[in-house]
């Protein structure tokens, strides 16, 4: 039993969505799971167990950054023998061509963040997604009529970017800034588990324009679909 999700054993499924939001995740299994019960509230951060399709899944909610993130993934690796986590968050977009709503795949992702500096020391990792769930999205979301974009995300250890980094991230090619993906392949990696972030563009940085906190938390379905599709194949 962990300290934070403090599940009992065999309550989490060996596959794992992941949205930051803990309402995200009670929305997720209402809408997309049967027989979906609650196996942690600690702190809020809601985690549910249901089935989709016929396969066990759960929805664990991770707040917001990397090192909350992590805490929830390391023991979702570590004491519930958790093999496949997809998250299901949002980002803001820096590229002209990428519209709010827009679903992003992230084959990799950049980072400003200190975890990996204290990890690494000198070292540079370079945090990848599974290609085999990164496949099984791509071709998901193209069933459901969704095109999406793929290609590295940032996550970022600061939601208010006084000095505009983003505006460098976005010259070498990144598609959206959000605040957790990195920590998640990461820890993936560590572990040799499988992990993959299905992202909604729910904020534009470089044209402007936004989605409401409601719409965030219960209106970006097609993630959730496709992050479902994937990690049941």
């Amino acid at each position: 039993m962990s300290t934070h999700i403090n599940a009992r054993e065999g309550d989490i499924a060996e596959l794992v969505l992941l949205p930051g939001d803990p309402l995200r995740a009670k929305y997720i299994a209402e809408q997309f799971l049967t027989d979906a019960r609650c196996y942690s509230e600690v702190r809020g951060m809601y985690g549910f167990t249901g089935f989709y399709n016929g396969t066990r899944v759960s929805v664990q909610g991770t707040g917001m950054g990397q090192p909350s993130l992590s805490i929830y993934v390391n023991e979702l690796f570590q004491f519930y023998n958790v093999q496949k986590a997809v998250r299901v968050g949002t980002c803001g977009a820096v590229q002209g061509d990428i519209f709010l709503r827009d679903v992003i795949l992230a084959e990799g992702a950049c980072s400003d963040s200190a975890m990996n500096t204290l990890r690494f020391g000198g070292l540079h990792f370079a945090p990848v997604a599974d290609f085999s769930l990164l496949s099984a999205a791509h071709s998901a979301a193209r069933k459901l009529g969704i095109e999406p974009k793929v290609g590295l995300c940032v996550s970022s250890d600061s939601f208010y970017d006084e000095k505009e980094n983003w505006r460098l991230w976005a010259e070498y090619g990144a598609l959206g800034i959000e605040m957790e993906t990195a920590e998640l392949y990461t820890l993936a990696a560590k572990f040799r588990r499988k992990a993959l972030a299905v992202l909604t563009v729910s904020d534009h940085i470089l044209n402007g324009g936004e989605t409401s906190a409601e719409e965030r938390q219960s209106s970006f379905t097609d993630m959730m679909k496709i992050a479902l599709e994937a990690i049941t194949q």
